[in-house]
């Protein structure tokens, strides 16, 4: 026999956390499926969670490993991304309990979809060839998609499904154009050997510009930065809120990985052409975000827009092109996912029913006087606004100097100038939620109704989580640029 055609099988050790995360997400399901006590899904889910975070930690290493036929890649900057993944998961979870509670929401799909679109995610993380960064793209589409529809008897969310499922498939659609149109100039898919034939130069240059146009356009639709964001408010106001908690927060860390895995994994040689445009997305994300958010009155729509301008800032800092601006880019995604999941926290925890009239606290009046009903809320619902306004000493402020500092070193010391005018126009808006909670009468007197202390204590942990990250920011700093030294060396 000649052994020269015998395959050897890869190495499946890097992927053993999304291998589990997919037969427990399988068994979840089946047992939802047989068994008669559908409330076994939230402790499996979140025993599956802790169980794959010891996995990752178990066998990240501080090399880069890379398997599957060069299709699969395991380094420093994935395996921080997918530990913050699980966890944010875990926050989502518990955080979702009550409010799916009391809306007959509390289902076995609820949970099965988070994990299927968190293996999603972390297929995307790991990607390092464009076939995986889209089945993984795909997957987690897919799963927000029906989360969105979870809630069937809503017109809202049945609209809003609707409109994110016809504009993903529209930036899927993109996406695999400007693939097809880069595989062919350069006849691979594998991102690392892309590079290296682009170093060496190309022919066709028409053909490679068009297709990175197509490929930063579709990366614009899933980051829901302008001029493709139109989808992004509809959906946030849309969703269930426990849904809207998970899209606003969970997915950036993907959407990060698949930007730095495409265009500097990929295509750095050609960062000349790709800087440009991101320059342009980014100045009209913090433009439309931050002006469109001081007109909203509905709460979700309002952190919405909020979420294009913090994408705009996330775009600064990997055009930089530079690894500080890379480890800045890191550290502000995981910064803004602490930040999003204690707000959108807040906003589903004082959704809930019960002795309280105001079912859904989407809009602002819904928080009017809070301090006078539940101060350690309003307390914290501030803290939280204060951080995403980047006032020091929270984690938002610094999160935002490091953008700062990394354009100023590459540059753009223009591009430095106008994130910081209209971070000062963003502060209006997250300000007057603060006066809210503080200077106006409450909508209703009586207190809010008792609390559940495990979401509570979460939600004090998270927003503890912003003020630490704040006041000592350095560990986060040296880890994320770390990861990314590592990882790009």
């Amino acid at each position: 026999m000649n052994t020269a055609t015998l395959h050897t099988l890869p190495d499946f050790t890097p992927a053993l956390p999304e291998i589990f995360l997919l037969g427990m997400t399988c068994a979840i399901l089946l047992i939802g499926v047989i068994s008669k006590d559908r409330d076994l899904a939230y402790p499996l889910t979140l025993f599956t969670l802790l169980v794959t975070a010891a996995i990752t930690v178990f066998t990240s290493v501080p090399q880069v490993q890379i398997t599957f036929s060069g299709q699969f890649v395991d380094d420093p900057m994935a395996d921080v991304l997918k530990l913050m993944a699980y966890f944010s998961t875990m926050a989502v979870v518990i955080y979702s309990r009550p409010y799916l509670v009391e809306r007959g929401l509390f289902k076995v799909e609820f949970f099965v979809l988070a994990l299927f679109a968190l293996l999603g995610m972390m297929v995307m993380i790991s990607a390092n060839h464009f076939l995986p960064l889209y089945i993984g793209l795909e997957l987690l589409s897919l799963s927000l998609y029906a989360m969105v529809a979870l809630q069937r008897d809503s017109a809202q969310s049945t609209e809003a499904a609707m409109k994110y499922f016809v504009l993903g498939a529209l930036a899927s659609g993109f996406l695999l154009y400007g693939m097809s149109l880069l595989y062919g100039v350069t006849g691979t898919l594998e991102l690392p050997a892309m590079a290296q034939v682009l170093q060496a130069g190309v022919q066709e240059d028409m053909v490679l510009v068009f297709g990175l146009v197509f490929l930063v356009a579709g990366l614009g639709f899933k980051l829901g930065v302008a001029p493709f964001h139109m989808w992004v408010p509809d959906i946030y106001q849309g969703a269930p809120s426990a849904v809207t908690l998970f899209i606003g927060s969970v997915p950036k860390l993907a959407a990060f990985a698949f930007t730095i895995r495409l265009l500097v994994n990929g295509l750095h040689p050609e960062v000349d052409n790709w800087q440009g445009m991101l320059a342009v997305m980014a100045v009209l994300s913090l433009a439309i975000g931050n002006l469109a958010a001081i007109m909203q009155t509905n709460i979700k729509r309002m952190l919405a827009y909020s979420t294009i301008s913090h994408m705009g800032f996330l775009l600064l800092g990997i055009l930089s092109g530079t690894f500080a601006g890379y480890a800045a880019g890191m550290f502000y995604v995981i910064a803004y996912v602490l930040m999003s999941l204690g707000s959108f926290g807040l906003v589903v925890y004082l959704s809930r029913g019960g002795a309280d009239p105001v079912l859904e606290a989407e809009n602002l009046d819904d928080f009017r006087g809070l301090n006078s009903r539940n101060p350690w809320l309003a307390a914290m619902m501030a803290i939280l606004m204060f951080s995403m306004a980047g006032l020091p000493p929270f984690v938002g402020f610094y999160a935002k100097l490091s953008i700062l500092q990394s354009l100023v070193g590459a540059g753009y010391v223009w591009l430095a100038v106008v994130a910081v005018m209209f971070s000062l126009i963003g502060a209006f808006y997250y300000l007057r939620v603060v006066k809210v909670l503080y200077f106006d009468a409450p909508k209703v007197n009586a207190p809010v109704y008792a609390a559940i202390p495990d979401v509570q204590a979460l939600l004090s942990i998270n927003v503890m989580a912003v003020m630490l990250l704040g006041i000592l920011p350095q560990p986060l700093i040296t880890l994320c640029t770390y990861a990314m030294q590592m990882t790009l060396q």
